[in-house]
């Protein structure tokens, strides 16, 4: 740099100046000017400016909440180390103390597969659940101000598959056989479903700032009335159950024309039980309505949720129209657009704390997968102790998995655990019948001791030594 420096000043550059710096007073030397390269910078600027204003600006009808989405502080970037502090740490734990657990008494088969580094390093996950034409695509675009690949939209049953929408350096759709087996996604998993469920998976990546915190998981439309008949070549509700036990937030999606709870999507909801802190429920289109409608409409929707979801507590139910549409002000009336902005101010509020939670909902996640893990050791060892050594072992075997509520009963007793820890029963019943008791292992009383010693000592240290960064 000093010879270009040296050359542009009027210096010759000879072999005695390069070997001795006696003639020439390096210090007052102008460093060296690159012509023509402030022309490309500011070309570049202007462009990368165009582009932003692009994707991320703001339409007509959008929302003062979510215009301010992207400057929100609970968006920060965090260095990649201090967020992978408590990962790490839980990454340890799992392989010195619960995986050895889980492998011995084949959790996997049983409840969920075993975990892998990408499901610890994974994002935090947005799965949208509802009939069709409630507006889960829509919903998803209008976060992202902009469609993504492979986004279909139409009063018609249109997304008919699951669709994993991330961040990626390029806009473009990747077939599910393929994510399933790419080893820095967290759907290794979704394996166990087949093929027939792959062939309708795949995952649309593109570059938004938005994306680079949080991941959404849009699903197809729940079928109801005669389409129910029409039977999936996957299981749909085990499908989501998955997916509900990975995602930090789901959002059931409901469209005040179409309140009607079909049996397949009872069934979903059902599939969500161990998931109700994460569950918010959307009227969305509500401005197609007017108020004395919305308030009927809301109240004939708590009726039909409290049925379903089976607990005296109300639900959170967020009322609004999330799309990129003005709110139709002809039917709301100016309390109605007031009452929209204010709901669609606290759900924006609720989706960006997901960064802030991430960590605390891992290990909530981690905790909870490691008392199921215990109760499961504790029901497989129990039922290779009830049988016989020698003869008789498939008659045991039948009479055991018939009273397997009352086998569930004793286990509680005999260890003293929650009952509302355990499996479902039919569930548990169905998948027992593939397997021979007498091959289950013994109970291993110190594999049980390093997971309670985890859950009491190595947990609460993680906890303690690596605050959560985003506070």
């Amino acid at each position: 740099m000093q010879l270009v420096s040296l050359a542009q000043s009027g210096v010759e550059v000879t072999h005695d100046v390069l070997t001795s710096n006696k003639d020439v007073d390096l210090q007052s030397l102008n460093p060296p000017r690159m012509e023509g390269l402030d022309v490309i910078l500011a070309k570049k600027a202007s462009k990368r400016k165009s582009n932003d204003n692009e994707t991320n600006g703001n339409s007509k009808g959008q929302s003062p909440a979510s215009a301010s989405w992207f400057t929100s502080k609970s968006s920060k970037k965090i260095p990649l180390s201090s967020v992978t502090s408590v990962t790490d740490g839980l990454k340890r734990l799992y392989i010195q103390k619960l995986k050895p657990l889980e492998v011995s008494y084949r959790f996997n088969d049983f409840v969920s597969p075993l975990l892998t580094n990408s499901d610890f390093d994974a994002k935090p996950m947005v799965m949208l659940l509802g009939q069709y034409s409630t507006g889960k695509t829509t919903f998803i675009k209008h976060l992202l101000k902009g469609s993504y690949p492979g986004a279909h939209i139409g009063p018609e049953p249109t997304t008919d598959r699951f669709v994993v929408v991330m961040s990626g350096p390029d806009e473009r759709s990747i077939p599910g056989n393929t994510v399933a087996v790419q080893a820095d996604m967290p759907f290794n998993g979704l394996t166990t479903f087949g093929t027939s469920f792959l062939s309708k998976f795949e995952c649309s990546q593109m570059p938004h700032p938005l994306l680079e915190h949080i991941t959404f998981v849009d699903t197809p439309g729940v079928l109801s009335g005669e389409k129910q008949r029409t039977q999936r070549a996957y299981e749909f509700t085990s499908v989501t159950s998955w997916f509900a036990a990975k995602c930090d937030l789901i959002l059931l999606l409901f469209d005040p024309h179409k309140l009607d709870i079909s049996d397949e999507f009872k069934r979903v909801i059902s599939s969500l039980r161990g998931h109700d802190d994460k569950i918010r429920v959307v009227l969305n289109k509500a401005d197609q309505v007017d108020t004395q409608q919305l308030m009927r409409v809301y109240g004939a929707l708590m009726w039909s949720l409290g049925k379903v979801l089976n607990t005296p507590e109300v639900v959170r139910v967020y009322m609004g129209s999330f799309n990129d549409k003005p709110v139709n002000v002809a039917a709301t009336g100016p309390l109605g657009k007031e009452l929209f902005e204010k709901e669609q101010e606290d759900l924006l509020s609720d989706l960006k704390d997901i960064p802030k939670k991430a960590c605390d909902r891992k290990i909530n996640e981690f905790v909870k997968r490691a008392r199921a893990a215990k109760i499961h050791a504790y029901i497989i060892s129990h039922l290779r102790k009830e049988m016989p050594s020698m003869i008789g072992k498939a008659k045991t075997q039948q009479r055991l998995i018939d009273n397997l509520d009352e086998e569930f009963g004793k286990v509680q007793r005999e260890h003293h655990l929650p009952a509302g820890d355990f499996p479902n029963v039919e569930q548990f019943r169905e998948t027992l019948s593939g397997y021979s008791f007498y091959k289950f292992e013994r109970l291993k009383p110190k594999m049980i001791q390093s997971v309670d010693d985890m859950l009491g000592y190595d947990v609460p240290d993680l906890l303690k030594n690596f605050r959560n960064p985003y506070d």
